[in-house]
């Protein structure tokens, strides 16, 4: 069954090295396989990033190219890699304007540092890594222990083996399911 190319949702998903593997790969198959056109997108356009076991992901396009407008939603994945993406002005402002948007902000175990960095988490219900737990509560999320959580435009999940209640959040939003 072919889609209609206007009506494809688009989704960013963001890389740099030592990114989980398991986050990033595991939600782009999955948007692939439902007909979503994904773009990974990293410090640098055309760059492969390792992850944190060693698989590696060629990035598509340079996160400074990047804007909100063009797509439908935005992933972040864990890893080591959020805590030295989380300090780029632009993906600063690539999150805030998704947020703006009411633009899907999909985050999980420590892809949330970003999104608590951009200043998009206060009264928002959410989860994460247990290792990001206070720096949640802090920037004003309502912290809850559960594999995934809604809440409007804002899906998060806590480690790998959420990343199936993960993805069916991510297309409940996109309204998907």
């Amino acid at each position: 069954m072919k889609s209609n190319p206007s009506t494809v949702k688009r989704i960013l998903i963001l890389t740099g090295d030592i990114y989980e593997d398991l986050e990033l790969w595991y939600p782009k198959l999955r948007l692939i396989e439902a007909g979503i056109h994904v773009v990974v997108a990293g410090p640098e356009s055309e760059t492969v990033y390792q992850g944190k076991n060693g698989y590696p992901c060629k990035s598509d396009a340079a996160i400074c190219d990047m804007e909100s407008a063009d797509f439908d939603g935005i992933i972040l994945p864990g890893g080591f890699m959020p805590d030295k993406l989380r300090r780029d002005p632009k993906v600063l402002s690539l999150i805030q304007d998704f947020d703006r948007e009411n633009k899907l902000i999909a985050a999980v175990c420590h892809g949330g540092w970003m999104a608590i960095s951009a200043g998009v988490y206060k009264n928002v219900k959410t989860t994460g890594s247990p290792g990001i737990k206070d720096d949640l509560v802090n920037a004003g999320a309502i912290w809850e222990d559960s594999p995934v959580v809604v809440d409007r435009h804002f899906v998060s999940s806590r480690k790998p083996d959420d990343l199936p209640d993960f993805c069916k959040g991510i297309l409940q939003v996109l309204q998907l399911s």
